[in-house]
């Protein structure tokens, strides 16, 4: 029975290249191809593993000169025995290729894929950005409105002054890594392509510490009190965070500090409720007052005001007086002091008093039925 035969696709055609690519193109195009049809990105692709395999093999070919020249002059054939029937001293070779380019493209390749850095990656780097810290400030209600300063103690750790942060002994210093060499990184050949991984010695760093710090014990870092004066503007609320940059705890290796977060909590006031940069409060009047009407002195956060409360208010009516509010953070300008007339009953009256709301009462005719809400409030809005 007759065998088919199989016709191989042009390598260059297979890396989409001229024949005249240099080794730049090649590589540049392997690399596309390779990361495109990789099994691992593709599972799903049945097809991908032998893309993957075809391109590499052109790839091994065209990126070794020698290779390259027998495969233009005598094409497929330069590989399978068949060059003019005198053996080849090449065959078996189309996986051999450039070892060292197929590991760096590899490297590149796994590393964008695993997040593990090419094989010519950076060492690892020991410096670490010290932690946030957070303190938690309690402030009188007078306090958060006006502004306050206020020294606060954290304790935090910070760069050990004996070794400045190197984590050695004194006068000493890290050593270079025997095992890798102070690279940071150990190579490994897999088949035709090598693996860079983090030298398991120095951990990636290429360095170590032989002669630790007896101060910090090779952490670079010691505890400490540190005191810090805490301005607070006019105006904060609740919650409010004030940010310190670099007043956190120190970073190892002599790297970046972290911020202090002080978040503020307001006390409450005895009779001031406040929302937003307004302040509100109920100011309770007699029958009488509300009736006749009347002047009041009321306290305000800066002293007492005056409030005119005119004959017939009404339980519940608003008075405004502007600007007795909480200033505006970080602007011009307060909020206003909303106040809020309460008509208090008498619970307990003498005699005299009751004879007296007697004879009132025959004078006043209030027809006593039910009304819906909604009449009410607009008898209420008549009266105010």
């Amino acid at each position: 029975m007759a065998t088919a035969n199989v016709t191989k696709t042009d390598f260059y055609e297979v890396l989409s290249v001229s024949r005249d690519a240099s080794d730049q193109e090649l590589k540049t195009a392997y690399r596309k191809l390779a990361m495109q049809y990789h099994p691992d990105r593709n599972p799903d692709n049945p097809d991908a593993e032998d893309k993957f395999k075809e391109c590499s093999e052109a790839y091994g070919v065209l990126s070794d000169p020698e290779k390259r020249a027998a495969y233009d002059r005598y094409g497929h054939a330069a590989f399978n025995g068949g060059a003019g029937g005198g053996g080849n001293p090449f065959a078996g070779g189309g996986f051999g290729g450039n070892a060292q380019d197929l590991g760096d493209i590899f490297g590149d390749l796994f590393g964008e894929m695993f997040n593990m850095g090419g094989s010519g990656g950076r060492k690892a780097s020991r410096v670490q950005r010290g932690r946030d810290l957070r303190y938690d400030l309690t402030l009188e209600f007078e306090e958060a409105v006006f502004g306050v300063e206020k020294e606060i103690t954290i304790r935090r750790m910070e760069t050990c002054t004996d070794c400045k942060g190197s984590g050695a002994a004194k006068g000493r210093a890290p050593v270079t890594c025997t095992q890798c060499g102070g690279r940071g990184q150990q190579r490994f050949q897999q088949g035709f392509f090598s693996v860079a991984r983090a030298c398991s010695v120095c951990g990636g760093t290429g360095t170590l510490i032989v002669d630790p710090c007896t101060t910090c014990k090779a952490q670079t870092v010691v505890q400490k009190e540190h005191s810090i004066l805490v301005k607070v503007p006019a105006g904060v609320e609740q919650d409010t965070r004030i940010r310190y940059q670099g007043e956190g705890e120190s970073g190892k290796f002599a790297g970046p500090a972290g911020d202090l977060y002080v978040v503020l909590n307001v006390k409450a006031h005895k009779f001031f409720d406040r929302d937003g940069d307004d302040l509100h409060c109920v100011l309770p009047i007699s029958f009488p007052q509300a009736a006749l009407g009347t002047e009041l002195e009321i306290q305000t956060l800066e002293g007492m005001a005056t409030i005119k409360v005119p004959e017939g208010t009404q339980s519940g009516r608003e008075f405004k007086l502007r600007g007795k509010g909480v200033p505006h953070l970080n602007s011009s300008g307060k909020g206003d002091l909303i106040v809020e007339i309460r008509v208090q009953t008498p619970s307990k009256l003498n005699k005299q008093q009751k004879e007296l709301l007697r004879q009132l009462s025959e004078t006043m005719v209030v027809e006593n039925t039910p009304t819906s809400r909604g009449l009410f409030e607009k008898v209420k809005d008549i009266f105010s």
